[in-house]
């Protein structure tokens, strides 16, 4: 994320959602996980040794769980790149605004307040997008299996010549394993696609609106809160103001009030004559 620190806001925060999650994403060990080898291990301990007439559902679903799991790790990352780029950005608003200069107390004060809401933002956004990649192992879209199972059940009714159930020569076991098993992992792989493409377009957004949208509107809603509550005397330590300063201020204001109060009493002593 360095490489973002020199730009704008906005685009340091596009740069991770365009470049470094894609990236992330494409890095992911899914030619791994869906080997072969991977693939009739996951199968076996799912469903059994003996050979399957219809697909192995919960293999099926062990690899896609596993598989979708990878996505943590990415999601997480973009939350704390954008959690990077927020703390960098405030603590040059923080250093450039020169009215906070005179009161270093209340500077330190508001980079520390502000640095604790972006602690709670970025663990909001975090469990956020955690739940959104646990949402899509948890319910899978039943429909891209049917479809994948209608498409070979539509060739065959074009092509009879081409149907296995009408094919005289047996093929050999051990290829038609491997061949069922690539096959797995290529319908796997094709879901785990479609849920790479939905996740990449949601994390960003649930990351702006967890982090970036709660930066702008309530950065230091919470430090106003406990400003409100604390005593004068707190106050002015917070200003780095001199106590005698405080205490010759306090006497000038009372003096005023006892000023204007004479005021108001001779003004009300003329207008009686």
């Amino acid at each position: 994320t360095n490489c973002y620190f020199s730009r704008p806001g906005g685009d340091r925060i596009y740069g991770v959602f365009d470049h470094q999650l894609p990236a992330a994403l494409k890095k992911l060990p899914f030619n791994r996980h869906l080997s072969i080898k991977n693939v009739e291990r996951v199968v076996t301990e799912a469903d059994g040794y003996q050979p399957h007439l219809i697909a192995p559902e919960q293999g099926y679903r062990r690899l896609i769980e596993g598989s979708i799991g990878y996505f943590k790790g990415p999601a997480e990352a973009s939350v704390d790149a954008v959690h990077l780029i927020l703390k960098e950005l405030v603590r040059k608003s923080i250093a450039e605004t020169v009215e906070l200069k005179r009161f270093p107390t209340l500077q330190s004060d508001i980079a520390a307040a502000a640095n604790d809401a972006l602690e709670r933002f970025r663990d909001e956004s975090r469990r956020t997008v955690i739940r959104m990649v646990d949402m899509e192992s948890g319910y899978l879209t039943v429909e891209f299996f049917r479809k994948m199972h209608l498409e070979p059940e539509k060739n065959s009714e074009k092509n009879p010549e081409k149907n296995p159930s009408r094919s005289t020569p047996k093929p050999n076991v051990d290829n038609y394993t491997d061949n069922h098993l690539s096959k797995i992992g290529s319908n796997v792989n094709g879901y785990i696609n479609m849920v790479c493409d939905t996740l990449k377009n949601s994390i960003p957004k649930a990351v702006v609106y967890c982090q970036v949208r709660e930066a702008k509107r309530s950065l230091l809603n919470h430090f106003y809160v406990q400003v409100g509550k604390r005593e004068k005397d707190q106050l002015g330590a917070l200003l780095d103001e001199d106590p005698a300063l405080m205490e010759k201020r306090a006497q000038l204001a009372k003096r005023l009030e006892l000023y204007k109060q004479a005021m108001d009493d001779i003004d009300a002593v003329a207008w009686k004559q």
